[in-house]
């Protein structure tokens, strides 16, 4: 029997099997195999070569445009970069990940039209696999749906799950501690409904022994295994509704209701026309928004701060990082820095290296000469 066999028998017998409290540990079980094979299929296929995709990444953040074949991909990714992708209305124009960049309140944005994906693109079909590794080297993930083809959401963003890209939410609270002896301890939070029997045999079936897990928060099966797994990738992700030019007064209803069947804020989708380059200004600033970005303006020796070219950090990152992306050997010079704005206390106020930096702040450097 070979591994997609293997896979899809799982598969059947998860299906197949009532979840109770006298099943759930074997469908803990079942699913921690089912983790194991997929990875054994994709390591064969990665040993068997072929065509896949390597794009160099370049700029402040990276953003993947997903969509079905034919959504309008390359026409917005050309309308909002330098790029020149390959525009046609049939399906499977673009063969290649396409790069272009985004010049947006002084950051680069590298924005990737990657070849558009269709049913089954985890398990392989239309070099899916391939497609779905460059996401996952992403920052953000751009939902690009036509305004007649909603429904292609739902698939869109199951092959992204299936290819372990979790979307708009962050891992789960769970910690192990390998031990030398003692079996295995499970700590479980008073709101986690999960047995302490199921944990462990998932957690034998991963191949440990002697441990102790403590989890902090409520998790089903799918989430414990994410805990326990160290290859998810975490990305937030908004929606971008296309061809809204040609959306007739009376359908927008339609369009509405079909956005909230999955999950979608109408208020929250960008409805855009790549073709007539309208709505782009918005779908701009929710980029920027989703990136999580921010400016910091350098203010240089002698002429002051460069509002012209800020350096780009993401949230949350200090005057160290600032540092090592400024590079040289700045960071090996560092002293100590001046901030003035959102994040000081007062004008030109002394830091140090942890200290955290926000949007627009103005920073100067003093290193060692």
């Amino acid at each position: 029997m070979g591994v997609e066999d293997e896979i899809e028998e799982i598969r059947e017998e998860i299906s197949e099997t009532p979840y109770n409290k006298s099943t759930e540990a074997h469908i803990g079980r079942l699913k921690s195999k089912l983790a194991d094979l997929k990875e054994k299929l994709e390591n064969q296929s990665s040993a068997g070569g072929g065509q896949g995709y390597s794009v160099e990444q370049t700029g402040d953040a990276t953003v993947a445009l997903v969509g079905m074949p034919s959504a309008g991909k390359s026409t917005l990714l050309n309308a909002l970069t330098n790029a020149e992708s390959e525009v046609g209305s049939y399906e499977f124009t673009t063969l290649d990940v396409n790069p272009g960049m985004l010049k947006h309140k002084g950051a680069n944005i590298q924005v990737l039209d990657v070849p558009g994906l269709i049913k089954g693109a985890a398990g392989g079909k239309g070099g899916g696999r391939e497609v779905l590794s460059v996401i996952r080297t992403a920052d953000l993930v751009v939902f690009v749906l036509s305004v007649f083809e909603i429904d292609r959401y739902e698939p869109l963003r199951r092959d992204l799950y299936d290819n372990k890209i979790r979307l708009d939410t962050r891992p789960p609270k769970i910690r192990i501690t390998p031990k030398g002896k003692g079996g295995i301890d499970v700590t479980l939070a008073p709101e986690v409904e999960l047995e302490p029997d199921t944990v462990r045999e998932v957690l034998r079936e991963r191949g440990y022994t002697n441990a102790n897990i403590a989890i902090t928060e409520p998790v089903d099966l799918d989430l414990l295994l994410d805990g326990i797994l160290d290859n998810r990738v975490y990305l937030p992700s908004l929606v971008t509704v296309n061809k809204a030019d040609l959306i007739e007064p009376d359908y927008l209803d339609t369009v509405n209701e079909e956005l909230r069947e999955y999950d979608i804020d109408p208020e929250e989708a960008v409805f855009i026309s790549a073709e007539e380059e309208k709505g782009l200004d918005a779908l701009r600033e929710e980029i920027w928004q989703g990136l999580d970005l921010i400016r910091v303006y350098m203010d240089k020796p002698g002429r002051g701060p460069d509002y012209e070219e800020p350096l780009v950090l993401k949230a949350g990152q200090t005057v160290g990082d600032a540092a090592k992306k400024l590079g040289g050997d700045l960071d090996d010079r560092f002293r100590f820095a001046r901030v003035s704005g959102p994040s000081a206390k007062h004008d030109d106020q002394q830091i140090g290296r942890e200290h955290e930096l926000a949007d627009e702040d103005v920073l100067r450097i003093v290193a060692r000469r």
